[in-house]
C-alpha cells in the first residue's frame, strides 16, 4: 500500500455513475454520490426499500465500483446508515433522482450513507494499451503488465 492508494480509490470511486451496493447477500446497482472531503459515500433510498429496511443501526455493506473503458475496478467495505436528514437529500437531490421520486420533499426518500472501512482495487492500463500489451504478450511469449491490484484503507 502506498499514501497514494487511499486518493486513488476514490478516485475511481468519483468517476462512476453507478456500482452495485450489496447488503445480506443481495446486490443492486445504485447511483452513487461519492464526496471524499467527508469520507462518505451517499444514496437516495426508497423508505420501504430492502435495502433501508435491511439496516440495523450500523450495517457492513460492499460496494463494486467498475470502469471498463478506463481498466479499473474497485470493492469498498464500510459501514451503512440510514437516515431522514431532510437537508442533506436536498443537498445530494440531483435530476436523475426525478426519475424514482417527484421532488426531494417526497417523505418516502431515505439517506444512506456509507462510511468506506477498506478498499480493494485493480487500477489497469486504459483499454487501448491493455489490447497493445496483450498483443505484444502473445508475439513474445511474455506475459503483460496488466496493472496492480492493491488493498488500501479510505
Amino acid at each position: 500500500m502506498t499514501d497514494s492508494d487511499p486518493q486513488r480509490a476514490w478516485e475511481i470511486a468519483e468517476d462512476s455513475r453507478v456500482c452495485f451496493y450489496g447488503w445480506n447477500g443481495n446486490q443492486v446497482p445504485m447511483s452513487p454520490i461519492v464526496r471524499k472531503d467527508e469520507g462518505a459515500i451517499y444514496f437516495l433510498a426508497d423508505v420501504d426499500s430492502e435495502k433501508v429496511t435491511d439496516i440495523q443501526g450500523q450495517s457492513v455493506v460492499q460496494l463494486t465500483f467498475s470502469n471498463e473503458s478506463a481498466n479499473d475496478y474497485l470493492f469498498v467495505a464500510g459501514n451503512a446508515q440510514v437516515s431522514n436528514d431532510r437537508a442533506k437529500i436536498k443537498e445530494l437531490w440531483t435530476p436523475f433522482a426525478k426519475a424514482f421520486w417527484d421532488s426531494e420533499d417526497d417523505p418516502d426518500i431515505r439517506l444512506i450513507t456509507v462510511s468506506p472501512n477498506h478498499a480493494e482495487f485493480w487500477d489497469g492500463p486504459g483499454t487501448i494499451a491493455a489490447t497493445a500489451k496483450m498483443l505484444y504478450a502473445s508475439v513474445t511469449g511474455n506475459k503483460p503488465d496488466m496493472g496492480d491490484n492493491r488493498k488500501t484503507g479510505m
